[in-house]
């Protein structure tokens, strides 16, 4: 259904020379024997200057003349959020693949939308998901693919870090519900992603938000009950507050023959890992920790080695539109909770 690219390299031009970028461009170097980097955009003209310069690559001030001038076969969109959707359409319609970062979307119907244009213009939508990669999680969904834990009781998730407002303050965009969303949508995606990728389906939401010290449309801290299809209830808990840094990124999962607890800055530290039945490979829980600075972890070079292959024709996506789609739900189902005082059952659409 969808064209492949097998005898040369893959050319790709990157949307959005911000803060997210550098792990774009450090994985294209990584691949670069089969990948080239053909073009870069961004609307500030000093930055996609000095990124020009940089990279040794063509530079362009709008999209338009991107896809017009570009022979890229994939566009990857960093942008800010809110642009995702019309960024996506616009280079589905131009037949180019697109790799989005998160979250894909910031209204369901967006995202439903992108879904649909790509699978009109038979090009591929790939949803950036890189903390699945991570060595640490790799672990834990195999452990919960092989059933180790028997039934799972319970489920928490911590994202304690700190976002100043200085943060906020860098560009216009940042804190607003059209552009950007908050503390669960933009900086803890990756960990709402979590819920339904480790545990499964989800059934029910509540949520509570507030904004409680930041200058900022959206929250700054909250929380969230949930009640998977399996039966297991879990929650998660969320502030951009912590003083003075960084705390905690982690997840715990309570069953009924393993309890596991991942840590660290970033899900980066196995801190238990204890089952009922051993298994070989527990000896390389050691081995998978990592220590990290930055709470993207290491996962973008990972993912991107899956992009190329699917490309190739070699494998499927691990996270395509369709995967993106489950995170954003429950994001929208959580917002739509905390606005309404209400529990939210999913899916949103029958």
């Amino acid at each position: 259904m969808f064209p492949t690219i097998k005898d040369r390299k893959i050319k790709i031009a990157v949307v959005g020379c911000g803060r997210i970028s550098k792990n774009h461009f450090g994985s294209i170097e990584k691949h670069q024997d089969n990948m080239e980097l053909v073009g870069i955009c961004d609307t500030n003209r000093e930055v996609l200057a000095a990124h020009e310069n940089r990279l040794g690559v063509q530079g362009y001030a709008n999209l338009d003349d991107m896809l017009k001038e570009s022979d890229a076969d994939l566009i990857s969109i960093c942008t800010p959020s809110g642009f995702h959707s019309e960024q996506v359409i616009q280079c589905a319609k131009a037949g180019k693949h697109v790799m989005t970062e998160k979250p894909m979307a910031t209204r369901w119907r967006d995202a439903l939308n992108m879904v649909h244009a790509c699978d009109h213009a038979r090009r591929r939508l790939f949803v950036v998901k890189q903390n699945r990669r991570n060595a640490t999680l790799q672990l834990l969904k195999r452990a919960v693919e092989e059933k180790r834990f028997g039934r799972i009781y319970m489920v928490h998730l911590n994202v304690f870090w700190t976002r100043p407002q200085a943060y906020y303050d860098q560009g216009a965009w940042r804190g607003t519900w059209e552009l950007d969303g908050g503390a669960f949508m933009n900086q803890a995606s990756h960990y709402v992603d979590l819920l339904e990728w480790l545990i499964g389906p989800i059934a029910d939401i509540q949520a509570m938000t507030g904004t409680l010290a930041r200058d900022i449309e959206v929250e700054d801290t909250g929380v969230m009950n949930v009640r998977w299809r399996n039966g297991a209830l879990g929650s998660m808990s969320v502030t951009m507050l912590t003083y003075p840094k960084n705390y905690e990124g982690s997840i715990t999962i309570l069953g009924e023959k393993g309890t596991v607890r991942i840590g660290g800055v970033a899900v980066n530290d196995i801190q238990t890992w204890e089952f009922e039945e051993k298994k070989d490979y527990d000896a390389q829980v050691k081995e998978a920790n990592y220590q990290t600075t930055s709470v993207y972890g290491f996962g973008h070079p990972l993912y991107y080695k899956n992009v190329i292959d699917v490309l190739r024709g070699e494998a499927e996506p691990e996270t395509d539109g369709r995967e993106g789609l489950k995170s954003v739900e429950v994001l929208i189902a959580a917002y739509l909770s905390a606005r309404d005082g209400k529990t939210v059952s999913l899916p949103l659409e029958y």
